[in-house]
């Protein structure tokens, strides 16, 4: 497996365990908690891919993943209460993970001989799925529900590097390029509160 690949599915661990971590940390969990939440959010999503792709589930082929979810929880719980304003720190924590899962999603997808349609709503339903239930499980109303744009920038980030990756360029571009895509659509959503339309109840015809 590429390399880069490897670093971009370690760094999608990160972000979404910090970003499960530091929703316990709002919901003032024990450290069990923190590392429930870590746990479930950094490798949810990667877990509904390979299953899906019916592929080894990463984390138990390779506990490291784990291993990591359970560090970032650790530091977390003792330096969340650092961090005065958590709530814009787990937007940005969930950006970057949404993106590079977006990715990761798509490829690992391509690479399980999926087409591209498949590759992209794989890409999106990895980046979004740990977050869900993060959301669920905390009581927290899921950012994937919001009126921000949020799947839809895991679908961009999927979509570039799917169409980049049958224009046959390096991974290396066809990666970058779509976690920037998506990255800066979400970065845009939170900044500006960008969102699509949405459907607006009228009154039914009568017959």
């Amino acid at each position: 497996m590429h390399t880069l690949i490897i670093v971009l599915d370690i760094m999608g661990v990160i972000v979404f365990a910090a970003s499960g971590a530091l929703v316990a940390s709002r919901k003032e969990m024990d450290l069990i908690g923190f590392g429930l939440m870590a746990s479930l959010t950094g490798v949810g999503g990667g877990t509904l891919r390979d299953l899906l792709l019916d592929r080894p589930v990463f984390w138990i082929s390779d506990p490291r993943a784990i291993w990591i979810c359970l560090a970032i929880a650790l530091l977390v719980f003792f330096t969340a209460h650092k961090v005065q304003r958590r709530y814009p720190v787990l937007l940005w924590a969930d950006a970057l993970g949404i993106a590079l899962y977006g990715v990761m999603g798509a490829e690992l997808a391509l690479l399980s001989g999926a087409g591209p349609l498949v590759a992209i709503v794989m890409g999106m339903m990895t980046a979004t799925f740990g977050g869900l239930l993060r959301d669920v499980i905390c009581g927290e109303t899921p950012l994937i529900l919001k009126k921000e744009v949020y799947a839809t920038c895991a679908a961009l980030a999927a979509t570039v590097h799917v169409v980049l990756t049958l224009a046959e360029l390096p991974f290396e571009i066809s990666a970058c390029a779509g976690f920037a895509a998506g990255f800066i659509l979400r970065a845009f959503g939170i900044a500006k509160a960008l969102s699509l339309p949405s459907y607006k109840a009228r009154p039914g015809r009568e017959y």
